[in-house]
């Protein structure tokens, strides 16, 4: 195994040592569950999820901890966002409304939405996009929600986020703007207020922390009167029941409000460390633009992406994705064929699948060169 060459961090990146003692010694001396204890060692614990919170809102520049919820994930995120923001018992359904996606999207992005039309009838439209397959502000429609993918994961070109939710505003100054900063969140940094972003999501895992855990941020969480799941955690006060009448609840603040159920304190634990390491040790793109220079010479490799994208995607012209990852993984190289859960793009390319190479900040200049050799011996 120690003479694998990983290059698949776009789907998830491999834990700093860092992350790894921190999780560690929090199992070993310091376990406790999260909001659920009144002795000491529980109230460290509260201490320890709240100081993580401050360090994600520090970190994507949210303006306050309270806007941080914690999630398993991205897709859970996207997935709960949509039934947040359709709420029919609070006034605010999406019957009938005007939900704009892309063709950049993960699935996660844009099926809740699409599942969504189906079943209430609201109307899915596509954000224009240019001749480069970037998302264009030029001419966009009016929407009610618009799902923004920061980084396509096949593409890895980072998108101006903060010009299409302006330009999206100037047609519906009342859009809710949805952002998948699954990608993004490694090569860039986030900022959500100058971005005037309503909700973003992405997963920790794919920072360097532990997996089962994600941040869901929403702009104004008081906004947004009923949470979309329950459980223990989020719920003050209980008075009557549905059987017997003067049935009422009352929530606890945000964001336990949105936090129903025990959190994945493990992986929150090791959160802070992973971002103190992905802020100083960025992937090195240098390695990606190597091997576009290096393979762009060859004539039975298909490219898609561009020479400064943060990822490395491509087509081997005269065999099947599939048989490539196949004898790639036999040589340990370890990346990722497929339609890398973005059916939309790849059927804009005329793709049934890709291949991808994506660095992580472990990853150096013999492991490209070494897998540019194996990529060249496979496709001859």
């Amino acid at each position: 195994m120690n003479n694998i060459i990983y290059l698949d961090a776009a789907a998830s990146s491999l834990k700093p040592v860092s992350v790894i003692d921190a999780e560690m010694n929090f199992l070993r001396n310091s376990y406790s569950n999260a909001g659920r204890g009144v002795c000491a060692r529980a109230g460290k614990v509260d201490e320890a999820v709240d100081s993580a919170r401050k360090k994600v809102a520090d970190f994507i520049g949210a303006s306050s901890p309270k806007q941080i919820v914690f999630t398993s994930g991205t897709t859970d995120g996207m997935n709960r966002i949509a039934k947040i923001i359709d709420d029919p018992v609070c006034g605010k359904s999406l019957k009938s409304k005007t939900i704009m996606v892309s063709d950049l999207d993960h699935h996660s992005a844009r099926l809740p939405f699409e599942v969504l039309s189906d079943s209430i009838g609201c109307k899915i439209i596509l954000c224009p996009m240019d001749s480069s397959y970037n998302l264009s502000s030029s001419d966009i429609p009016r929407a009610d929600v618009f799902v923004i993918t920061a980084m396509s994961n096949v593409l890895g070109v980072a998108q101006d986020v903060a010009s299409l939710i302006s330009a999206a505003r100037e047609k519906n100054p009342d859009v809710i703007t949805v952002v998948d900063a699954a990608q993004y969140v490694v090569h860039e940094k986030i900022d959500v207020q100058k971005w005037d972003c309503d909700f973003l999501c992405f997963s920790a895992h794919k920072i360097g922390a532990d997996t089962g855990l994600g941040v869901m941020y929403i702009k104004e969480p008081n906004r947004w009167i009923a949470p979309d799941k329950f459980g223990g955690g989020m719920v003050s006060r209980i008075t009557g029941s549905a059987a017997i009448g003067n049935y009422s609840i009352q929530w606890e603040p945000v964001p336990a409000k949105f936090e129903a159920g025990t959190l994945p304190v493990t992986q929150i634990i090791g959160l802070p460390a992973a971002i103190d390491y992905i802020e100083k040790h960025r992937p090195n793109l240098e390695l990606i633009k190597y091997l576009y220079d290096r393979l762009s010479k060859n004539e039975n490799i298909q490219i898609i992406t561009e020479r400064d994208s943060s990822m490395f995607t491509f087509v081997p012209k005269n065999m099947h994705v599939l048989d490539f990852g196949v004898m790639a993984g036999t040589m340990g190289l370890c990346l990722r064929v497929g339609n890398m859960c973005a059916s939309w793009i790849h059927n804009l390319l005329g793709l049934k699948g890709s291949v991808r190479i994506s660095v992580g900040p472990w990853n150096s200049m013999t492991d490209i060169q070494k897998a540019a050799y194996i990529i060249e011996g496979i496709i001859k």
